[in-house]
């Protein structure tokens, strides 16, 4: 479709059916592209990060959004109470303020044949 064929087409003159589908081609392409490389991606990450915070549970070793890395000690609804540094400070923050988890409290160990090789 050339520039012509546009121009008829926003005067108000009749457009022909191929010209319509040539025109709305590209869109539906770019929604396409749009969705799988860029929507569908940040939903997993963002359904990945939910399940990580909601299977937080107390022992586990988790850094913050600010960079506190801390022991969980409580776990409540929607808050967690950790305990940061040796002198035992206990600091509440929000799950949504956690960035990853470094430790599990209940993950299994290796086993010895693995840690000698």
């Amino acid at each position: 479709m050339n520039f012509t064929n546009m121009m008829m087409f926003f005067e108000g003159e009749p457009a022909t059916t191929g010209s319509l589908v040539s025109l709305f081609i590209p869109m539906i392409l770019l929604a396409v592209v749009f969705y799988f490389f860029i929507y569908r991606p940040q939903k997993k990450q963002e359904k990945e990060t939910a399940d990580m915070r909601s299977s937080i549970e107390k022992g586990d070793v988790v850094v913050t959004t600010g960079g506190i890395v801390g022991m969980v000690v409580k776990v409540t609804d929607d808050m967690l109470l950790i305990e940061s540094s040796g002198n035992r400070t206990k600091i509440q923050i929000q799950k949504w303020a956690v960035h990853s988890v470094l430790e599990r409290a209940n993950a299994p160990e290796p086993a010895e044949d693995s840690k000698k090789k």
